[in-house]
């Protein structure tokens, strides 16, 4: 099950602040008991708790391209990951590990967001294009991987888990009376909305 989370303060580009990403990461580590990493970069940074399933010793993240001009934070499985990577390799893109990460990497460079489209599996992921200063958060279409974000004062805050989103929140959270009306009528809290003010899945 592996665990992403990150922030982006698009709004003043001021730095990200480690120990804020240490503390959105350190929210989801039973997420990922193997391993974690960061990548920061100015405005933008991204944190990753793993448990290691495919590629064992190349799998780590943040993982980016050989020029690093693309980053990406990545949760889930892609189940057609080795065909999609025998096409890349026909265009000639060179790969570094074994693992389906980094082949949404090559294919984010080869097809740009069409990649998504591309992707056979269940997947929660941020990709960060260097050169165009861009960020990009999916999930797969049935949602089996949520993605929870919040935006506030220029920031975006995203996260695995809602507690990720918490972790960078720093008042004290306020249930949303509508999202508890659904829940009490429904069972559950329907997306976009969470039990939290102002934080979406």
């Amino acid at each position: 099950m592996c665990g992403i989370c990150g922030q982006y303060n698009f709004g003043n580009q001021a730095p990200v602040q480690r120990r804020d990403l240490e503390a959105m990461t350190k929210s989801i580590a039973h997420r990922g008991p193997d391993d974690d990493g960061f990548y920061i970069s100015g405005p933008l940074g991204f944190g990753f708790r793993r448990l290691s399933i495919i590629d064992l010793a190349g799998g780590h993240q943040p993982m980016s391209d050989q020029d690093e001009t693309v980053w990406i934070v990545f949760n889930g499985e892609i189940y057609n990951f080795l065909e999609l990577k025998r096409e890349l390799e026909g265009y000639g893109h060179v790969f570094r590990t074994k693992s389906d990460t980094e082949v949404i990497i090559h294919g984010y460079k080869q097809w740009g967001d069409e990649v998504l489209n591309r992707l056979n599996g269940m997947f929660g992921l941020a990709i960060w294009d260097v050169r165009k200063k861009r960020l990009v958060v999916a999930r797969d279409a049935f949602g089996i991987k949520l993605i929870y974000w919040r935006v506030d004062q220029g920031r975006l805050y995203f996260g695995s888990e809602i507690r990720a989103v918490r972790a960078a929140m720093p008042d004290k959270a306020e249930l949303d009376p509508t999202s508890l009306n659904l829940f009490l009528r429904n069972r559950f809290t329907p997306s976009p909305y969470t039990i939290l003010k102002g934080v979406y899945k």
